[in-house]
């Protein structure tokens, strides 16, 4: 479980912990995250320079035991994909 807060409280520990995770794979990655209430996901930006990708998280993503693995490989992945963006 990434949190076990709600909404923009959750966003913000979200936030810390892929900076964290960014900042291991590459320090000039920044990540920011936001909570969209209409459709009850996490939005993240990563930001590179000029480069930027963004993605989502679920709540039952963020909520659920055992899926800390899964959001960590999803953030890696993104990472390096925001590496190949042109």
């Amino acid at each position: 479980m990434l949190s076990t807060r709600r909404g923009d409280e959750a966003a913000r520990e979200i936030e810390a912990w892929a900076n964290a995770i960014a900042k291991r794979s590459d320090p000039a990655v920044a990540v920011t995250t936001e909570f969209d209430p209409d459709s009850n996901t996490f939005i993240l930006r990563l930001v590179k320079g000029p480069r930027v990708l963004i993605f989502r998280f679920s709540q039952s993503q963020v909520h659920s035991d055992g899926r800390e693995a899964e959001c960590e490989r999803t953030l890696n992945r993104k990472i390096k994909d925001l590496w190949n963006l042109i």
